[in-house]
């Protein structure tokens, strides 16, 4: 891998995989794993709902952003919070120190996947709907990608080799020895 360019950081929705493909991508590059959304509830021993639903879903972005900011690391897949897109800031210390995948799931599919929307620690307004909220950050998840992975009628493990072929396309990894 690119010595300066040696971590995968994977956004996208709630409900798209990252979490679940990051720890099998990891296995896959034999890169360490990174779940932010675990770090932010570690480090304030706190859930994400928990914050949303004292402080505010404001408040849980720029808890998010700081601690997106401290991360400093080479050689891991890096699993972020949906919201982690609102951050320019966390997106541009990402890709200094690595490639920003966007695993790209339609709304059906997503609806699907989540029936926890209003419990699951969501940092969105208390009005905006799922899909008000997909639509929002949508923008931000394609405008921050190197590169984007459509991941629809896809098991994680082909989403996995996805991932690595757009990479290894791409010259951003070497070809793992079988």
């Amino acid at each position: 891998m690119n010595k300066n360019l040696s971590n995968i950081v994977l956004i996208g929705m709630p409900g798209s995989g990252k979490s679940t493909v990051g720890v099998i991508l990891a296995k896959l590059t034999s890169l360490d794993f990174v779940d932010t959304d675990v770090l932010i509830q570690t480090s304030l021993g706190r859930s994400l709902q928990d914050i949303v639903d004292t402080d505010g879903h404001m408040a849980l972005r720029k808890i998010e952003e700081d601690i997106l900011l401290g991360i400093d690391c080479r050689n891991h897949v890096i699993a972020t919070g949906g919201s982690a897109a609102y951050s320019h800031a966390a997106m541009t210390h990402f890709k200094a120190a690595g490639i920003i995948v966007f695993l790209d799931v339609d709304l059906p599919t997503l609806e699907s996947r989540i029936n926890n929307f209003d419990t699951r620690g969501l940092a969105k307004r208390p009005d905006q709907s799922f899909a008000e909220l997909f639509d929002e950050r949508f923008i931000l998840y394609t405008k921050y990608a190197d590169v984007t992975v459509k991941c629809a009628d896809l098991t994680q493990e082909e989403v996995c080799g996805k991932i690595i072929y757009e990479l290894r396309t791409r010259n951003l990894i070497p070809k793992l020895s079988d």
